[in-house]
């Protein structure tokens, strides 16, 4: 195999791993902030089962979660590699998002809340309208790292033969016998991936700062 269809063969699987990414991290952004809400403004019963889902979804490895999913779930759940992956990933990334959307929301000052109250807003207009758009601008450097989790995590659906970057890495390199070659394309394609989600959430961070007063 000579070295341009080497690479092109390696880089076809970013197709799987950009499909799994944006499964799983827009699925765990939906739940994450539903339940980061639910956590902070749901009452103290509420808020404790809150914590216990993050607390034990944070402490399962992903590919155990993967594992489940695919394998002990398979006699009653019909799911594709692919899926299983999409969605154990999603489900992990849901805990950890919520705890980044409930760090930022707890991090606005309360009295806004009630200032908004006090002026006649609802509960659900004063989230939307005030707490929302500040929680959103500190929270995007920490969504950012867990960003580049998730794709680095996609790798883990190779162990299920879902035909990834580090999957197509590990074939190639068992027929060709190139380890190093093969691997440290599969590493540059998801550092470059990773860079490249990092530059435009950066932007778009510095873009929603709130410029300090001279």
């Amino acid at each position: 195999m000579d070295f341009g269809r080497f690479i092109q063969f390696i880089a076809s699987g970013t197709a799987y791993t950009l499909g799994v990414t944006l499964i799983a991290l827009p699925s765990g952004l939906l739940i994450g902030l539903v339940l980061a809400f639910v956590a902070v403004y749901g009452g103290k019963l509420i808020g404790k089962f809150m914590d216990v889902y993050s607390t034990v979804l944070r402490g399962i490895p992903p590919i155990v979660l993967l594992f489940i999913l695919y394998f002990v779930m398979s006699g009653t759940v019909n799911l594709s590699p692919f899926w299983a992956g999409s969605i154990s990933l999603g489900i992990i990334s849901s805990a950890y998002q919520m705890e980044i959307f409930r760090g930022a929301i707890l991090s606005v000052s309360g009295e806004q809340m009630m200032a908004a109250r006090a002026v006649g807003m609802s509960k659900m207009q004063a989230i939307r309208h005030v707490v929302l758009p500040q929680m959103i601008r500190l929270a995007i450097p920490s969504w950012s790292n867990e960003a580049a989790i998730v794709i680095k995590d996609s790798s883990l659906v190779y162990a299920i033969g879902v035909p990834e970057i580090l999957r197509r890495a590990q074939l190639i390199s068992a027929s060709t016998q190139e380890p190093f070659l093969a691997y440290i394309t599969a590493a540059l394609i998801y550092f470059t991936l990773v860079f490249i989600t990092n530059r435009v959430l950066g932007r778009v961070e510095r873009k929603l700062t709130i410029p300090a007063n001279p």
